[in-house]
């Protein structure tokens, strides 16, 4: 146990978060064939999920899961070991040439989660006497990676090409502009265009965070990159995460030979980690076909960001110019965002508050995100409950 000091120290900084309204609270979801795609049973409530990254609906199609169970009723649940000791299986390996395939690089390589996937990619290039310029608002995950690298790290203004520049210049053995493709918290995409022109003209490495952006932009939903008219060969690695738009769970890093087979030798979180469930690899897969197949789901997503925005600005409510699906609502105070969230709670909305240090300070908000498993009744439902709780503030002079 630890000690009564450190005990106390820690129960006096968790009383701090509570009284700055940035204490984090988890609540159980539940879902059943019974709800609607969209819907949860949240803390024993049932509601209309508005804070889920499954942009394609695809999480709860009956299709992945018939393809797990049957990869799991034939070849077990687990993997058991690491990719380079026994845990690399035959679906592991179609569904890294799947992903290839559909980014269009040369190869990919399975991580157990983004997370891991941003650590290992940085860990593997990059190294002491690097420098490397992240967006400001990058995901932590890349912020991590980049400072465990050894390099010098150096954070340059959100979205601006010009900005990551400047944080090139100095001597440095390898450079490197590391960016989100699509910010998560924000919605907006960033300058892919204008940040690989600036990496050919200063002889840096691109590297591309498209977690939120895979699945839902570009042609076939195949990325940021592509959405910006760019080619694999102006990145030089690609990230890419399976349990947003694909509905499953992992991630993947996709690059030229060379980049892949140095993660294979170097990448820690990859060499040191049980593989992914080859029944999840399966229902991947299919997550993937389907995505292909179903261009209506991204025809979806464009409507009902579409209505969400056009409905959101006859209230005035406070939104950040973003086309995807994720549409933050600004608050402002962490205080007015828990309000706001608790409010829709009790009308069966479940949305999200973001606080710092997520985000910075005074800019907390609801980060409200669409699904193509949502109707437009759903989000008529949502800008009727939103104007609700505009109205209220406004009585009570907030």
């Amino acid at each position: 146990m630890a000690t009564p000091a450190t005990t106390e120290a820690l129960r006096r900084e968790l009383e701090r978060l509570e009284q700055a309204d940035l204490y984090r609270r988890r609540r159980i979801a539940a879902w059943s064939p019974e709800l609607g795609p969209a819907e949860l049973v949240v803390d024993g409530r049932r509601c209309l999920a508005f804070c889920s990254n499954d942009y394609l609906g695809l999480a709860r199609d009956p299709r992945l899961a018939e393809a797990l169970a049957a990869h799991a009723r034939t070849g077990g649940t687990g993997s058991g070991a690491a990719h380079l000791v026994a845990g690399h299986g035959p679906e592991h390996q179609a569904l890294e040439e799947e992903l290839a395939e559909f980014t269009g690089f040369p190869r990919a390589l399975l991580f157990s989660t983004g997370y891991m996937a941003n650590l290992g990619l940085l860990g593997a290039l990059a190294e002491r006497g690097d420098l490397v310029a992240e967006d400001r608002l990058n995901h932590a995950s890349l912020l991590d990676a980049s400072r465990l690298s050894g390099a010098t790290v150096r954070r340059y203004a959100h979205a601006d090409a010009a900005a990551a520049v400047r944080r090139l210049q100095g001597a440095a053995r390898r450079r490197f502009i590391v960016t989100d493709g699509v910010f998560s918290m924000d919605g907006d995409a960033a300058p892919l265009a204008a940040l690989a022109d600036a990496a050919r003209r200063h002889q840096a490495e691109l590297l591309v965070d498209d977690a939120h952006g895979l699945g839902v932009l570009g042609p076939e939903g195949t990325g940021s990159v592509a959405a910006a008219g760019l080619q694999p060969a102006d990145v030089t690695a690609l990230v890419g995460t399976l349990g947003k738009a694909f509905g499953t769970f992992g991630a993947f890093v996709a690059g030229g030979e060379a980049v892949i087979e140095t993660l294979v030798q170097r990448a820690r979180s990859y060499i040191y980690t049980t593989a992914p469930p080859p029944p999840l690899a399966a229902a991947t897969r299919r997550a993937l076909a389907i995505a292909r197949a179903e261009p209506w789901r991204r025809a979806r997503l464009e409507t009902l960001v579409a209505r969400f925005r056009h409905g959101a600005a006859t209230l005035g409510l406070r939104l950040l110019p973003s086309a995807t699906p994720i549409q933050p609502v600004l608050a402002g105070s962490s205080g007015v965002a828990l309000q706001a969230a608790a409010a829709l709670f009790e009308a069966g909305l479940w949305v999200t508050p973001i606080r710092p240090p997520t985000i910075p300070a005074g800019t907390a908000r609801l980060r409200i995100t669409l699904s193509a498993a949502h109707e437009e009744a759903d989000v008529d439902r949502l800008l009727e409950a939103l104007a609700t709780v505009a109205a209220l503030r406004a009585e009570a002079g907030a």
